[in-house]
């Protein structure tokens, strides 16, 4: 399952799943430097940054953000 890191409330990040719904995760179950906007994968236990999928999903907000200026 792949989560995107919402934001941090106390000692746990909100993670938008694939279906919009919420779900808090712990920051001690977070790869080192999470940060907003992080998609992780979660397999059971597992929980991974997703370097490629992050890039690709900052490429898409900055081309949309871009195209709002033009």
């Amino acid at each position: 399952m792949k989560v995107i890191i919402d934001r941090f409330e106390g000692n746990f990040a909100v993670c938008e799943k694939e279906d919009e719904e919420m779900i808090n995760i712990e920051k001690s179950k977070l790869p080192i430097n999470s940060k907003e906007g992080d998609v992780l994968t979660i397999d059971g236990e597992n929980i991974t940054f997703d370097e490629e999928e992050t890039n690709a999903r900052r490429e898409r907000m900055r081309k949309l953000m871009d195209s709002l200026w033009e």
